[in-house]
């Protein structure tokens, strides 16, 4: 699974720099796949390929949020998430809608960082 940040977020930042993936943006920037990763580019599921470099739509306006497709909930990296472990509100959450066993996180890191 991923990690999400639920809207009782603060805004405060804690979580963004503790990212090893570059997954957690503040809210209303644009994120990029190749921000804290070595994908030049990536083939998106319509079959789409983009530069890793080509901004993305933010995922909120209002709070710090985590792309899913980036979070390996820091497997391969620590022993439990980062942003979960430093913010002081517990607003870093298992996100129930996306659900990945630890070999899947794991080929997801790989994948991220050319491993």
């Amino acid at each position: 699974m991923a990690i999400m940040i639920t809207d009782e977020c603060i805004n405060c930042g804690a979580c963004e720099p503790e990212c090893p993936n570059t997954a957690i943006y503040e809210g209303g920037i644009e994120w990029t796949w190749g921000g804290g990763t070595s994908l030049t580019e990536v083939q998106l599921e319509d079959g789409t390929v983009i530069s890793g470099k080509a901004s993305q739509t933010p995922v909120s306006d209002e709070f710090y949020y985590i792309v899913s497709d980036k979070c390996t909930e820091c497997m391969g990296f620590h022993e439990e998430p980062q942003c979960a472990a430093v913010c002081p509100v517990d607003c870093c959450v298992d996100d129930p809608d996306v659900r990945e066993s630890e070999d899947e996180l794991l080929a997801k890191k790989a994948w991220l960082h050319g491993e």
